[in-house]
């Protein structure tokens, strides 16, 4: 069998696909996204097949799961999606003329035989490896067995002499001693394909030119290549990412925090933003340069999308930074023009039963002014509240440190002066504010950081008089003079 890795014209076609066990992880997504990126890129197509042969773990929620994460990160496909359960046929019929070239026998062993020969070999001291005892059988007497109804899983006959390579488009030319390689199962006893043999029918029958996937799949590929030359399919081209690892280099997981990617959603992450971040985990645009010189780390979709190649995906693991994803979604929030935020904000107001009272024109401008605070998406529904509605708490330490002594009482009585004045804005508050303080011969800063509190529940806000004037007249008055 040849080896060696051929080249494609386009059109591409790639695909994503997910096993229903679980929700769309962060590992995954960044999958679902390389391959989204390289199809647009190329003017490919991106395939979405869902893996759900493991009937045990799989399910119709996880599935939605998947597909609400996708979506939420605005990775679109082209065909699909495709379900494996459904697609049973395509595997018996592969597996048999993988079994008609010559390339895969009849096993009789039974799971409690072949655990009992793997506990053996492992007290040993040998590889725990399928001894290869049914490739043995004469293949009539296998075939009268077989048709004797006696139960029996279809093995790959993998050669027992030189190796398997592939060419990779990251990490170049793989190889493995086919030594190393068991007989590996291609149909259970009960006819339910292993990931072996289904991955190499669909990828096959469904005409794609590319793989890309995470390195941790790098082990499965030359059973997947010798599948191909045994059914006489010319190889895609192999491209396997390297791994996301949390802060401690070890391989992301709960204990780093959320691996979900909903999670993310749930914590007030901005989707592009989220996009952005995975896309520069183990990929790299080139040398292109901010403003200031420095590397660009911005990028819209198109720009992703423009600059994409398997080029620039590194051999090296990537390192899930939490702060770096929070930089990157301050940066988008503070980005966004408001009537694209607002419906982010709404879905937040949403899930926190929170009803603005405030006019379309008012939440605008008191979006406009909070973008460049906010942390996440779930600020506008806790912290700015009060720009928002009239009901707000307040938060107790601040207002133990900057209520207290005269001030509630002088906070009063400036409220009235408020209430007097003929014009509002934020200059006008500011020379009201700061000549009623040198009236009272106070320092001004006591004032500033009590009515901060007073009128947004939090001790730190914007310029306290652009808040004024977003909140407008009426609400400063109000507030100001329910001081207590």
């Amino acid at each position: 069998m040849s080896d060696s890795t051929p080249s494609f014209k386009k059109p591409v076609r790639v695909r994503f696909a997910p096993s229903p066990t679980g929700y769309l992880h962060v590992g995954g997504a960044r999958t679902a996204l390389f391959n989204c990126l390289f199809a647009r890129h190329t003017g490919g197509t991106m395939i979405l097949r869902i893996e759900d042969t493991d009937f045990e773990r799989s399910s119709e929620e996880m599935v939605e799961g998947i597909l609400e994460g996708m979506r939420w990160l605005g990775l679109s496909w082209d065909e699909g999606p495709f379900y494996q359960s459904k697609r049973l046929a395509l595997y018996k019929a592969t597996a048999q003329k993988i079994i008609d070239a010559g390339h895969a026998y009849p096993c009789f062993c039974t799971k409690e035989e072949l655990e009992a020969r793997r506990a053996e070999a492992t007290a040993a001291g040998r590889p725990p490896m399928y001894d290869r005892r049914c490739r043995r059988i004469a293949k009539e007497d296998a075939a009268k067995r077989v048709a004797a109804g006696e139960a029996a899983a279809i093995r790959f006959a993998v050669p027992e002499g030189g190796s398997t390579s592939f060419d990779d488009a990251v990490f170049g030319k793989v190889e493995f001693a086919n030594a190393e390689i068991e007989d590996f199962v291609l149909l259970r006893s009960d006819g339910i394909p292993t990931y072996h043999l289904s991955v190499v029918a669909d990828d096959i029958d469904m005409r794609l030119t590319h793989i890309l996937r995470g390195a941790d799949h790098i082990s499965n590929t030359p059973k997947q290549v010798l599948q191909y030359r045994a059914l006489g399919a010319e190889l895609p081209v192999f491209a396997h990412v390297p791994l996301i690892l949390g802060p401690d280099k070890t391989r992301l997981s709960k204990r780093h925090g959320a691996t979900s990617v909903i999670a993310y959603k749930q914590m007030g992450i901005v989707p592009e933003a989220f996009r952005n971040f995975l896309a520069l985990l183990g990929w790299t645009p080139g040398n292109i340069k901010d403003e200031n010189g420095k590397d660009r780390e911005i990028f819209s979709s198109d720009e992703l999308v423009k600059l994409f190649s398997l080029d620039g995906i590194s051999k090296s693991n990537a390192v899930f930074d939490n702060d770096k994803l929070a930089w990157f979604n301050t940066e988008y929030i503070r980005a966004y023009p408001a009537d694209a935020l607002r419906p982010l904000i709404e879905d937040e107001w949403k899930q926190a039963d929170f009803k603005p009272t405030r006019r379309d024109a008012e939440i605008a401008q008191a979006i406009e002014l909070l973008k460049p605070r906010a942390r996440n998406l779930k600020d506008f529904a806790t912290a700015f509240k009060a720009y928002f509605a009239d009901e707000f708490e307040t938060d107790p330490a601040a207002a133990a440190k900057f209520l207290t002594g005269d001030v509630p009482a002088m906070l009063r009585e400036l409220g009235a002066r408020y209430a007097a004045a003929a014009e509002f804005t934020e200059a006008s508050a500011e020379a009201v504010l700061r000549g009623f303080a040198e009236e009272k011969g106070v320092k001004a800063g006591g004032l500033i950081n009590g009515a901060r509190v007073a009128l947004t529940g939090q001790g730190v806000a914007p310029s306290l008089f652009a808040v004024m004037a977003a909140l407008g007249q009426e609400r400063v008055v109000k507030r100001l003079s329910a001081v207590s």
